[in-house]
C-alpha cells in the first residue's frame, strides 16, 4: 500500500495461496476495503485480507448558513431564468440572490434544477470568492497546435501537489534572502571528507547546515514552533528533527532527521546517505516522514541563486539553499577584496508567527 508518499508492506494474517484479487494499482482504498481472497492451507476456508489502519475521514461538514445580504454581494445580477425547469420556490430564491439559472445544471429529471442544485451553486461560489478553492480550470484542446502526450500524475505528485496548494493558501508567507561566507567550514568540511571516505561515509556541506540551524532554532525556538488546531497557541519544541526535501524519480518527498543537535557531523552524514536512498527506492515508513519541526531543501547541487520554498505544515518556517560560487568581497580590515566561497539561501516562514525583524535576524545569525 502506498500512503503519504510512502510504500508499505502489508502482512497477512494467515498463510496460504490466494486466489482472488479484488483491487488494481492505483486503486484509493479505505478502512475495511477488502483487498483479496486467500485460501488458507489449514481449513478449507477463504480469509479475506482487510485494510484496517488509514487516515481518519473528515468529518462530513454541516451545511453552511448564508446571509442573503453576503450572497448577493458575491454573486451580483447575472441575468434571465427564463426557459429553464425549477420550482417557483428555486426561482423565487434565485431572483432574490440575482442568480441566472440558465448557468446551473440540474440534477432532476429532464434537467430540473432542484433546490440542492442551487445550493450547490451557492457554496461553490461563497468558497470561490472566498479563496477557499480554486476556479475550475477551463478544457483546453492543446492538440490544436501541434503533437501532445500524456502521462497520468504520479501518486506522490498528486499529494504532493495537494498539499502545497492547500499550503500556499492556507499560509501568509514571507521570504527573506541572504547570503553566508561558508568559506572557512568547506575547507573543513574537505578534511572531514577524506576521514569519512575511509569509513565509507559521504561528508557533503548539508550536515554542517543542520547543525547551524539547529543553533539557531534553539536560540530562536518561534521557528521551531506550530500553531496549534485552532491557530490561537503556539506549541514550541524542545526537540529538533530536521526534515530534508528529496527529489525522486516519483516527485518529492521530505525524510524526517530526528535528533540533529545530538548528532555528529559523521552521524548525520550516515542518516542522509540512508534516507535518501530509501526514498528514491520508496523504501521510507510512514513515521520515517512524520514529526519534523523545520525542512531545508538544499538545491545547490543543481544550481541557481535563490528559490522560494513553500513551508510545509505544521511547521512554520523553510530554508532554500541554492549554488554556492567563489566571489570577490571586500575585507574592511586590509581594505582589500578577497575571494570568498558563499553561500546563497533563503527562509520562508508564516508571517502569523514569525514577523520579518525576526527572521532577519535569524538568516544573519545563521
Amino acid at each position: 500500500l502506498e500512503s503519504d508518499k510512502a510504500s508499505m508492506e502489508i502482512p497477512a494474517d494467515v498463510s496460504g495461496t490466494i486466489s482472488e484479487i479484488l483491487v488494481a494499482t492505483g486503486d484509493e482504498l479505505k478502512p475495511g476495503h477488502v483487498l483479496m481472497k486467500i485460501e488458507t492451507t489449514e481449513k478449507n476456508v477463504e480469509a479475506q485480507v482487510t485494510v484496517h489502519k488509514a487516515q481518519p475521514t473528515e468529518p462530513e461538514t454541516k451545511p453552511e448558513e448564508f446571509v442573503l445580504s453576503e450572497l448577493k454581494t458575491v454573486f451580483g445580477t447575472t441575468g434571465s431564468s427564463e426557459n429553464v425547469f425549477a420550482s417557483p420556490g428555486v426561482r423565487r430564491l434565485a431572483r432574490e440572490l440575482g442568480i441566472n439559472l440558465q448557468i446551473i445544471k440540474g440534477s432532476g429529471q429532464k434537467g430540473r434544477i432542484t433546490k440542492d442544485d442551487l445550493n450547490g451553486y451557492i457554496k461553490l461560489k461563497m468558497a470561490m470568492s472566498s479563496g477557499l478553492i480554486p476556479a475550475p480550470k477551463q478544457e483546453v484542446d492543446f492538440s490544436k497546435w501541434g503533437d501532445v502526450e500524456i502521462q497520468k500524475l504520479t501518486r506522490i505528485k498528486k499529494i504532493t501537489g495537494e498539499r502545497l496548494q492547500r499550503a500556499w493558501q492556507s499560509i501568509p508567507h514571507v521570504t527573506q534572502f541572504d547570503e553566508a561566507d561558508i568559506t572557512d567550514i568547506d575547507a573543513y568540511r574537505k578534511e572531514l571528507k577524506i576521514d569519512g571516505a575511509k569509513k565509507g561515509i559521504k561528508v557533503t556541506f548539508l550536515p554542517f547546515l543542520m547543525k547551524a540551524a539547529t543553533i539557531v532554532l534553539k536560540e530562536r525556538p518561534a521557528f521551531n514552533s506550530s500553531l496549534d488546531h485552532t491557530d490561537q497557541h503556539l506549541v514550541f519544541k524542545n526537540y529538533y528533527h530536521l526534515g530534508i526535501a528529496v527529489d525522486t524519480p516519483n516527485g518529492l518527498t521530505v525524510p524526517v532527521v530526528r535528533n540533529v543537535d545530538k548528532k555528529s557531523i559523521f552521524d548525520l552524514s550516515e542518516d542522509l546517505m540512508d534516507l535518501s536512498t530509501r526514498a528514491r527506492d520508496k523504501k521510507l515508513k510512514h513515521n520515517e516522514m512524520k514529526g519534523g519541526t523545520f525542512t531545508i531543501s538544499s538545491l545547490g547541487g543543481i544550481g541557481g541563486t535563490g528559490f522560494s520554498p513553500i513551508v510545509n505544515p505544521p511547521e512554520v518556517a523553510i530554508m532554500g539553499v541554492s549554488r554556492s560560487a567563489w566571489k570577490q568581497v571586500f575585507d574592511k580590515e586590509s581594505g582589500e577584496f578577497q575571494a570568498r566561497f558563499v553561500m546563497p539561501f533563503s527562509l520562508s516562514y508564516d508571517h502569523r508567527v514569525i514577523d520579518g525583524a525576526a527572521a532577519a535576524a535569524f538568516t544573519s545569525r545563521l
